[in-house]
């Protein structure tokens, strides 16, 4: 996080580890014979800080936010309910809990099923202002404004000043993102802790205290979504040269987040049927990847492969194998359900509408709910649309006529996918979102400068794809990159040497 006062390392030395002595031009450009695309962007020198623009963010993603969270709040249900449920046990001290009868008798059973970060993180507000219906909507509106303002710091690391400003405000005004205030999952706060360990990792790429905190971020953020460990490898993206630094920082921001996960760990060896690192629903997720027909969840029963449970670990390993020998019987079965994986997870937004309905529908009659969900997915293709052109360049900017022409076909083919896509809404819009990552680290003649944030940001993108194409796809998966699809929005046909904003942060 930001530090008043502080300042980041002079950029001679953040582009190459050279003396903090400032370049000989002010304005920071770079002749384009000497700019290494694949490096860091130009930064602009005697950038102001900006958070004036930051502060106000603050009250402009707060206000809706806050809002949503009084007015549509409701009973938490689906998996909101056991994160409310885990929250009120912990809060009232029975740890992450309920209490089962067995032949007549009240008995304490642990869970590890759900990962606990969230109703952990809960229930330090229920304790201090009650588990009402109210508490935890309002804690979702304050995480939902953290995440803007992070998002519009870290931005400043890939974009100019105008930009990021563009990047933050899309965040703000997000529909689906503001709707998720009054909605008890997981999304909104898994985004935060894993864009705050990016921002730490690349505001403070020279110093301990970055490696530190974003090892403590992601292991948080872990501990709320197990999968914000693949956010891991992306610090590699971030670090200094030579490579090996940033394989010991990287491998150092691991550990520290393997400490704050380690605590919880022990405790799952102590009172579950055996070990589990965070949660044990990653082999019940790989079953329903290899067993769904629609590429999202599907209900496992035990004639599926696990009809003698004894306990959480158990399960979880039972199902595991289950999916395993179901990929290894038939992986050309399992590789035909990833397109339907990754239409369920980018091609629309209708969680949020769905979640609000399902509890309370008399707020959400069917002409309100059919608009609620045209609205989100309309925004979400647009701001698909818009990330798919980030590692394009504007034309114009590309002098050379090969790094041009380049350009200018990758900018017609994908404005082409995305208007059929738009025009033909059961074309499937995902494949941007694979297109993209590719796009950026392919050395296309021309191609703008990406910068330590936007590599750790495409970095993100893939690995969310990745991860959804293994196991199923549900919409609200995409909302955890909402923000980064935000950024990357905002970023769409940049000039190809576009100063970075970075310099005083």
């Amino acid at each position: 996080m930001h530090v008043p006062g502080s300042t980041a390392p002079p950029p001679s030395r953040a582009i190459n580890g050279s003396s903090p002595q400032a370049p000989s031009n002010p304005s920071g450009s770079v002749p384009q014979d000497h700019l290494c695309e694949a490096d860091f962007p130009v930064p602009r020198l005697n950038a102001p800080s900006d958070i004036g623009f930051t502060l106000a963010l603050f009250v402009i993603a707060l206000v809706p936010r806050l809002f949503v969270a009084l007015a549509w709040a409701r009973e938490p249900i689906w998996d909101g309910h056991y994160y409310h449920f885990g929250a009120e046990r912990i809060a009232e001290g029975f740890g992450y809990s309920e209490n089962v009868m067995i032949e007549g008798q009240s008995v304490w059973k642990p869970w590890t099923h759900y990962p606990v970060g969230y109703s952990g993180l809960l229930s330090i507000a229920y304790r201090v202002f009650g588990s009402g219906l109210l508490t935890a909507p309002v804690v979702n509106a304050l995480l939902g404004t953290c995440l803007v303002l992070v998002v519009h710091r870290l931005s400043r690391y890939v974009l100019s000043q105008n930009r990021a400003r563009i990047a933050g405000t899309l965040c703000a005004l997000h529909p689906g993102l503001i709707a998720y205030s009054a909605i008890l999952m997981t999304e909104p706060p898994a985004a935060l802790f894993i864009l705050g360990a990016f921002w730490a990792s690349i505001a403070w790429r020279t110093r301990v205290k970055g490696i530190i905190l974003a090892g403590i971020l992601i292991g948080l953020g872990a501990l709320i979504r197990p999968a914000s460990l693949l956010a891991l490898p992306a610090l590699l993206l971030v670090g200094p040269r030579p490579f090996w630094k940033s394989i010991l920082r990287t491998t150092l921001s691991g550990l520290i987040a393997l400490l704050t996960i380690v605590p919880w760990s022990y405790r799952n060896c102590q009172v579950m049927d055996d070990c589990a690192l965070i949660s044990t629903n990653g082999g019940w997720n790989l079953a329903i990847g290899a067993l769904t027909e629609t590429g999202r969840f599907r209900s496992l029963r035990a004639t599926d492969g696990c009809p003698i449970v004894t306990g959480q670990v158990q399960q979880d390993r039972c199902w595991a194998k289950v999916g395993a020998r179901k990929i290894a019987d038939d992986p050309e079965s399992w590789f035909r359900k990833i397109p339907a994986k990754l239409s369920q997870t980018y091609d629309h937004e209708s969680f949020p509408i769905e979640y609000l309905r399902e509890a309370a529908p008399e707020l959400w009659p069917e002409a309100r709910r059919v608009a609620g969900r045209e609205l989100l997915t309309f925004v979400h293709w647009l701001i698909m649309i818009a990330a798919a052109l980030s590692p394009i360049a504007l034309v114009t900017s590309v002098k050379r006529p090969i790094s041009s022409a380049t350009q200018g076909v990758l900018l017609l083919s994908t404005v082409a996918y995305a208007s059929y896509c738009y025009a033909i809404p059961t074309h499937p819009f995902f494949a941007l979102m694979v297109m993209t990552p590719f796009l950026a680290i392919l050395p296309f003649p021309g191609r703008p400068s990406m910068g330590p944030g936007g590599r750790v940001l495409f970095a993100l993108l893939f690995a969310t794809t990745l991860t959804h194409a293994v196991f199923f796809g549900e919409d609200r998966y995409h909302l955890v990159i909402s923000p980064v699809l935000c950024i990357l929005a905002a970023g769409a046909l940049r000039f190809k040497n576009d100063p970075a904003a970075w310099a005083k942060n």
